[in-house]
This record gives structure tokens, C-alpha cells and sequence, in this order.
């Protein structure tokens, strides 16, 4: 029998790391039955069995997990290789793939990749939302966006946001009828709307910060949401207190349909920051797409 095929080879690394058939095909682009005869195929070829599989997940067998530690690097020393190719074309060309929370993808992101997209055509972002510290070496993605620069060593982290704070806010309907909080501890008394992380499953806990000293309080309300734009409605509509970041609420807050509470309870911090491995060598795209998110910002506002 002939020897495995590269493109084999690769489609068992994506079903290594998405430990799923489904999550794996899509990421290829083919049906997931294809994807489960190339491993069939390619464990007839080797006759070893390098995963093993049930109804609800997809583990590595130990020779699996071997060829998996040392087949993974070489195929990404390959696709960087190729990249680099790529880069003597005269355009930027291929794909960048950026995970990042849904305030920062919306308000700190697109409006600086929507010029990249209509500029070079021939490049492809891919923007997923995620509230979790994505390992984006494990998961090949190019750059990751959170708050603040604290980082894995091996990771460059450049500042693409002001400053920020949480603000805590509510409608006048909601105040007119409900007492206003003097202290961070007195919400537990308040009706306040939740949002529930939809990468984690936890519940958000509200963070506040006086004389450089942070905590967290747990509140509880009427409302739990995996969005903050759906929070910003309902506080909008008086069903209770919202902590939101700063650039969503200036709005509201400026034509009176919102008002602060504990104003001196929230501290600016460390906005977003773009990070990204310095072991990966950079593409043309990734370049291109890193001068954009660069670029300085209005110091007071995200819009």
C-alpha cells in the first residue's frame, strides 16, 4: 500500500487538535464522512489505530499522540514556508485569523479591517469571538485581542486601545424606582443583568477597583445575557444595572437615557492589546493587518 499523503497527514493533525470530526471538517472545508475515511485510510496505511473514537469525543492513542508531537511542527514549518513564498506575489494575499471578545471584535477591530478588507482583496480575516485567553499557537491563530498586555512570555503584546473602564449604569425608570448604590457591596440588594461568558459558561463576576485595590462582587438580577450589546437594550429598558465598558455606554450616557453609579469604585486599566507569537514568522497579510490595528486611536472614545 502506498505511503500516507501529505494532505492525510494534515487531516489528521486538524481532527488532533479539534479533538472533533465535525469541528475538524469544517475547518477544512469537507464533509466530516471525508474526513473519517482519511483517518480510517490512514491507519490501514500505518496499521496502528492513532485515535480513538465515541459518541461524544475523539481522543489520541498513544501512537497518535507520538505522531501528532512530531507531525504537527513539521506541517506548520511547511505552511510557513509556503507563506513565505506567497509573500513575493506583489499583493498581500491569504487568510488572518484574530480571536477576540465581542466588545473588542465590534468596536476596536472592525472599524480598522474594514479599510484592509476593501484595500487588498485578495486577503481573508477570519474574526472569531471568544472571552477566554485563546492559546492561539494551539488553535493557529495569527493574533489574539484582550485587555491588558500580560501575556506568555513567548508572546509580543502591543497596546491597539486607550485605557478603559467598567461602567456601572442604569436607566433614570430603574433609579426612579430603586435606591442608588453607594458602595459596590449594596448591588447584592439590586436587581442587576448578568452576562454569562459564552466561551467559559461562568458567570461574569463585576469587577471595581479604589486606590489601586480590585475586587469582584457577585450580583444577581432578573437577567442573565451572552452579549453585552443585549444587556445595553435591556438596562436601556429599566430591568436593572448593568456593568458595561465604557465606549458602549458614552452614548447613552451623554444623551441622559443612562446614568453612572459608583463612579469611585471604577478605575481606568489597561485597554486592549493585540498579541501574537514570536515564533510564528509573519505573512504579508498578518503584516498588513498589524500596521491597521497599530494605528493610534482617539484617545476618549472607540467610535
Amino acid at each position: 500500500m502506498s505511503a500516507p499523503s501529505l494532505d492525510d497527514l494534515a487531516v489528521f493533525v486538524s481532527v488532533g487538535r479539534e479533538g472533533n470530526f465535525t469541528r475538524a471538517a469544517a475547518q477544512l472545508g469537507v464533509s466530516p464522512s471525508s474526513v473519517s475515511q482519511t483517518i480510517k485510510t490512514l491507519e490501514e496505511q500505518l496499521g496502528i489505530r492513532l485515535l480513538t473514537r465515541t459518541t461524544r469525543s475523539v481522543t489520541r492513542t498513544e501512537a497518535g499522540e507520538r505522531l501528532m508531537a512530531s507531525l504537527a511542527p513539521l506541517l506548520d514549518q511547511i505552511e510557513g514556508h509556503l507563506a513565505a513564498v506567497s509573500d513575493l506575489r506583489n499583493h498581500p494575499a491569504g487568510t488572518v485569523r484574530i480571536t477576540a471578545d465581542e466588545f473588542a471584535a465590534r468596536y476596536v477591530l472592525w472599524p480598522r479591517l474594514k479599510p484592509v478588507l476593501e484595500a487588498y482583496p485578495d486577503i481573508t480575516i477570519e474574526l472569531s469571538t471568544d472571552y477566554g485567553l485563546t492559546d492561539i499557537a494551539a488553535e493557529r491563530f495569527d493574533g489574539g485581542v484582550r485587555l491588558g498586555d500580560v501575556v506568555a512570555a513567548d508572546m509580543i503584546a502591543i497596546p491597539i486601545a486607550p485605557d478603559m473602564r467598567l461602567v456601572t449604569v442604569a436607566s433614570p425608570s430603574y433609579l426612579n424606582t430603586h435606591s442608588v448604590p453607594a458602595t459596590p457591596n449594596e448591588l447584592t440588594q439590586h436587581r442587576c443583568i448578568n452576562l454569562r461568558l459564552p466561551t467559559q459558561g461562568g458567570l461574569f463576576a463585576w469587577e471595581f477597583s479604589r486606590d489601586g485595590k480590585e475586587f469582584q462582587v457577585r450580583v444577581q438580577g432578573p437577567l442573565i445575557m451572552n452579549s453585552v450589546e443585549q444587556i445595553l437594550d435591556a438596562c436601556l429598558a429599566g430591568i436593572g444595572l448593568a456593568q458595561l465598558p465604557d465606549g458602549l455606554v458614552d452614548e447613552g450616557l451623554r444623551n441622559g437615557d443612562l446614568i453612572e453609579v459608583l463612579a469611585d469604585w471604577s478605575e481606568p486599566f489597561s485597554g486592549y492589546h493585540l498579541y501574537y507569537t514570536s515564533r510564528r514568522q509573519q505573512t504579508a497579510a498578518f503584516r498588513v493587518v498589524l500596521a491597521a490595528l497599530r494605528q493610534t486611536v482617539v484617545p476618549e472614545s472607540f467610535e
